[in-house]
């Protein structure tokens, strides 16, 4: 007599489960194969490109394949960031994700191209900068207090920014929305007309990512007033944060980090968190970080994932509320 055995329903889902683990194994176990790319949302020479380079060196040499680095600049960062958000997940596409692509420019668009939080999958926390307050030498503007002094008592006070949608533009719609001080922006094509004009004093007050700023500040020619973070930055430790000066509601970070696809492979996430956390912590690793106005701030995923939350929650209004469309 044959016994046929009838495996439960329970019985037969365990191994179904366990052929489905062994059968991706072995193309986790084979990842990377081939080269891997990090898009990033802004043009070769700034920040996010420098950082993504470092970042691609260390990544090469502890995943043992190439990482290569392709700038896909434009539409507030949202054009790399729609080639993320559309690639399979896979392991072979990645963005160095900061506040523009994911906290601003998704949401000065007409159509929303993705959801920043549900698209990616955020992987790592690479670190920060801050923004400047800054004031042009004529103006005769020396403190943030002075700033909101000069906005209320003239009833108005311009302020230029990198752009429409920048991270200075939000900032400074921040401020008006915080303090009530009414800053009006100035929009230019970038840092370096707005340097320009601020130095001529055609406007007397300019916010942005500190880094381009720092040999104005020490040649006498502007005047700093806050960097926007809660710690001081390295590059210029003796200018106060915004929450010395007695506005903690204004503390606003440049986060850079490592973000791909939704539904990455969890085992394939643990790996990358871990390679970028190790390389943050190695000493020209963090060198150049402080060249470019970053600290490194390593994270888990999850942290990570709640730093991206938080800064949408804060800024989305914000962009919407002032109604800035590119």
């Amino acid at each position: 007599m044959t016994t046929t055995y009838h495996p439960t329903r329970r019985g037969a889902l365990q191994l179904l489960a366990a052929g489905g683990a062994a059968l991706a194994l072995p193309a986790f176990a084979q990842w990377p194969d081939k080269p891997i790319k990090i898009i990033v949302t802004f043009p070769a020479g700034g920040s996010s490109d420098i950082l993504a380079r470092v970042m691609g060196e260390q990544l090469t040499r502890k995943l043992g394949q190439a990482v290569v680095v392709d700038n896909k600049p434009g539409a507030g960062g949202t054009i790399g960031g729609a080639l993320v958000a559309a690639a399979p997940p896979d392991g072979y596409t990645f963005m160095l994700s900061n506040t523009t692509p994911i906290a601003l420019g998704p949401f000065t668009l007409e159509k929303q191209p993705y959801d920043p939080v549900t698209a990616f999958t955020h992987i790592a926390s690479l670190g920060s900068a801050p923004l400047v307050i800054m004031a042009s030498k004529p103006s005769g503007i020396t403190t943030y207090a002075e700033l909101d002094a000069r906005a209320r008592k003239d009833g108005r006070l311009d302020f230029g920014s990198g752009g429409p949608g920048s991270i200075g533009h939000i900032h400074g719609e921040l401020i008006r929305k915080v303090t009530g001080a009414n800053l009006v922006h100035v929009p230019y094509r970038g840092g370096a007309p707005m340097t320009t004009d601020l130095i001529a004093n055609v406007i007397p007050v300019g916010i942005d990512v500190i880094t381009a700023y720092v040999p104005f500040f020490k040649s006498g020619q502007l005047v700093p007033l806050a960097v926007t973070g809660s710690t001081r930055s390295p590059l210029m430790p003796e200018v106060p944060t915004i929450v010395e000066v007695g506005q903690p509601k204004l503390v606003l970070e440049n986060f850079f980090g490592l973000s791909g696809p939704a539904r990455l492979p969890p085992d394939m996430v643990v790996k990358l968190n871990a390679a970028c956390n190790e390389a943050l912590v190695m000493p020209e690793v963090q060198k150049k970080l402080i060249e470019l106005g970053i600290v490194a701030k390593p994270e888990s995923t999850a942290r990570f994932e709640s730093i991206v939350k938080e800064q949408v929650g804060v800024l989305a209004p914000t962009v919407k509320g002032a109604g800035i469309k590119l």
